[in-house]
């Protein structure tokens, strides 16, 4: 996150002077992919290489330095997710989704298929992860697991946590991950998360969800100011995430179209409490009959 502030603001800087990536490399006798890899928060920069380049682009009022110094300084150190327990076995991509997400102010999803991961109970993401057991190995899983169970502290249990708004297909609230009863217990906790107002939530009808359905998963997933948002996209074991402003735009008119279409956060906790006694009526019919002997 901090490198991210801080190669916005070096670009910014950059532009206002009407510089080009290559006249800023030549200036500073530096590499053009050096100042490509700083721009892109692809790589950290040293307080020297820093300093030099504010005094190039003509950034002179102490105070702008010294915010940029400390920011710079912040990007060098490491998150949880660094550890290499963690991070042999996570794609680049979630990674990037972790360190966005701890520091979110909103947080938008669509999700077609599954409960999201944020807000998954451990016997729901279990049942997930094991459905990748011949892609992925029981270490793979374990850590992802464990991944996904650590996180959500980052994003709820914080002293400002984002606002969190959900759209989910219907089908997500018919597809038994795990079986029936983890399944009542899944929808329960995301009825109670509601319910608290951790989240709001948003159910798109079968009505309504032809052309929705077809889509992926996606969030975006807000940091402030209106630039400093991005978009991560996700389908099967892929993931991405997209920084281009007009993509993260183009998302974020699809999720409000959805949101528009979708039953109010009222009738959708309806529909999902309705679900839940389907499911726990036929689990119900299915105990076996005991008699009195």
């Amino acid at each position: 996150m901090a490198r991210r502030r801080l190669r916005l603001a070096l670009r910014h800087a950059r532009e206002e002077k009407g510089f080009t990536q290559g006249q800023v490399a030549a200036a500073l006798e530096w590499s053009l992919s050096k100042v490509q890899r700083i721009e892109s928060g692809d790589v950290t920069v040293s307080r020297t290489d820093l300093t030099a380049l504010l005094d190039h682009l003509g950034v002179t009022d102490p105070d702008s330095i010294g915010e940029l110094i400390e920011i710079a300084r912040t990007s060098r150190r490491k998150g949880w997710w660094d550890d290499p327990h963690y991070r042999q076995h996570l794609t680049p991509a979630t990674m990037r989704l972790l360190q966005f997400e701890s520091e979110a102010t909103a947080i938008r999803i669509f999700q077609p298929t599954l409960i999201p991961g944020l807000i998954q109970t451990p016997a729901y993401a279990q049942a997930v992860l094991h459905s990748w057991q011949d892609e992925l190995s029981d270490e793979d899983r374990a850590v992802r697991f464990e991944v996904r169970m650590r996180r959500r502290e980052y994003v709820f249990d914080r002293e400002h946590p984002p606002r969190y708004l959900l759209v989910l297909d219907e089908s997500v609230l018919l597809r038994e991950v795990g079986g029936p009863r983890v399944m009542a217990e899944q929808l329960n906790h995301l009825l109670a998360h509601a319910r608290d107002g951790y989240l709001t939530m948003r159910i798109v009808p079968f009505q309504r969800s032809a052309p929705i359905a077809m889509l992926n998963h996606f969030s975006v997933i807000d940091l402030g100011e209106d630039e400093n948002a991005v978009l991560y996209r996700e389908a099967q074991l892929t993931d991405e995430i997209d920084e281009s402003p007009e993509d993260v735009q183009r998302y974020r008119a699809r999720f409000e179209r959805m949101w528009d279409v979708a039953l109010s956060q009222e009738a959708s906790v309806r529909r999902v409490e309705a679900r839940v006694a389907d499911i726990l009526s036929s689990l119900d019919r299915d105990e076996p009959l005991r008699s009195d002997t």
